[in-house]
């Protein structure tokens, strides 16, 4: 599994949205300063969290992006998942059930099962808030 720039992007526009939650709207203009990402990239990337109601827009003088919840709401998993789709290690494990014509016999299903949910729980165990809270302590989040 590799994690896309979108992927790591889409981590990025999220919690620079947390980091400057002044209750306004934050122009994504200054959101591609910041983080040295090409505006037009990354208003591909929010309008999916738009519509999936992550964050909130506003068109128009004034207007921009906000988070929709708290930092402590929004996991990375969470994040990623939308960013990217799937954060499977194989292409079995996209679909639930799992579709694989060779389920009931494959010797390795367990071992990509276990490699997932590591992957998961992993991911859906940090908030942003966590990572602001790493940043802000000097721990050792990089992203």
């Amino acid at each position: 599994m590799k994690i896309s720039t979108r992927g790591r992007y889409a981590i990025r526009v999220m919690l620079d949205l947390a980091e400057h939650n002044q209750g306004e709207y934050i122009p994504l203009m200054d959101i591609a300063r910041r983080q040295e990402i090409s505006e037009k990239y990354l208003e591909a990337i929010i309008a999916v969290f738009s519509k999936q109601g992550y964050v909130i827009s506003l068109r128009g003088k004034g207007g921009g992006y906000k988070l929709a919840r708290l930092p402590e709401e929004y996991t990375i998993g969470s994040i990623l998942k939308l960013a990217e789709g799937s954060l499977a290690p194989i292409a079995c494990l996209e679909d639930e059930p799992n579709q694989c014509p060779r389920v009931g016999i494959c010797r390795t299903l367990k071992m990509w099962e276990g490699l997932y949910k590591l992957i998961e729980d992993y991911f859906d165990g940090i908030t942003l808030r966590d990572l602001l809270a790493e940043t802000e302590d000097g721990g050792d989040y990089v992203i």
